[in-house]
């Protein structure tokens, strides 16, 4: 197989959206871990939303609302320096540890990022974590105004990199976008950080399901919609070696 491109989803694959809980527990004492939770749930569920209802707002703009939700429906009173405060942890979310060096490896290829992310809130979380010394390019799904997984978002790429669909590997740790990047006809790695194992002992070993674990049960396991990618990996660290 050819490929030219490898490009990467951000949130989740390789920046870890759980770094937030950083910030939500220190604001919130106690709550850090559902607000998390809740938080990517409604962020991810909003984008979907108004890409069906033709209503977009750019990413900052749902991040913003799926937060104010959270807060709202936990009956958390906050005020707008603590708010900004949560936010400004997107620009500085954690990079997964193998991020670094797995691109650095790959870098005979052309590099990006295709994400939902605005486009200010991407150029500088790429900056701030260096990444923008090793990608080619940093694709914003604000130049549609459709959010993945529509046709229109994936579409970007071969616009901005000049590579077709098939010669194009696709990474991402969420489930959907996988979907989406595969029915698009890219060919795709899927990072299954959380495996029906683990999850099934962490059901097993609970008398109550927490917020974490119900969390990867929705958003971290492949779904049922007829569509399989041509890669299960379980981290960042093997791409160097799959595209050779």
């Amino acid at each position: 197989m050819t490929i030219k491109a490898v490009v990467f989803d951000a949130y989740g694959t390789l920046y870890d959206i759980q770094s937030v809980a950083t910030v939500t527990e220190q604001a919130f004492p106690g709550h850090g871990e559902i607000i998390t939770q809740i938080w990517r749930i409604k962020q991810l569920e909003y984008t979907w939303l108004r890409s069906l209802m033709r209503r977009y707002e750019d990413f900052s703009v749902v991040t913003r609302e799926s937060l104010a939700y959270t807060l709202r429906c936990l009956g958390l009173k906050y005020d707008e320096r603590v708010f900004a405060g949560i936010m400004d942890k997107y620009l500085h979310l954690d990079l997964y540890p193998d991020a670094l060096a797995a691109l650095s490896a790959m870098k005979e290829r052309k590099l990006a990022i295709l994400s939902n992310g605005s486009t200010d809130i991407l150029q500088a979380l790429v900056a701030n974590t260096g990444l923008d010394k090793l990608l080619d390019a940093t694709i914003s799904i604000d130049r549609e105004k459709m959010f993945k997984p529509s046709p229109e978002a994936y579409a970007l790429v071969e616009r901005t990199l000049g590579v077709s669909p098939a010669d194009v590997l696709f990474v991402s740790s969420n489930p959907f976008d996988a979907c989406g990047a595969k029915a698009f006809g890219f060919r795709v790695a899927w990072i299954e950080r959380v495996t029906p194992e683990a999850m099934a002992q962490a059901c097993e070993t609970n008398d109550l399901v927490p917020p974490l674990t119900m969390f990867k049960a929705i958003r971290t396991q492949m779904d049922e919609l007829g569509l399989e990618p041509d890669y299960r990996i379980r981290a960042l660290a093997e791409l160097p070696k799959l595209v050779e």
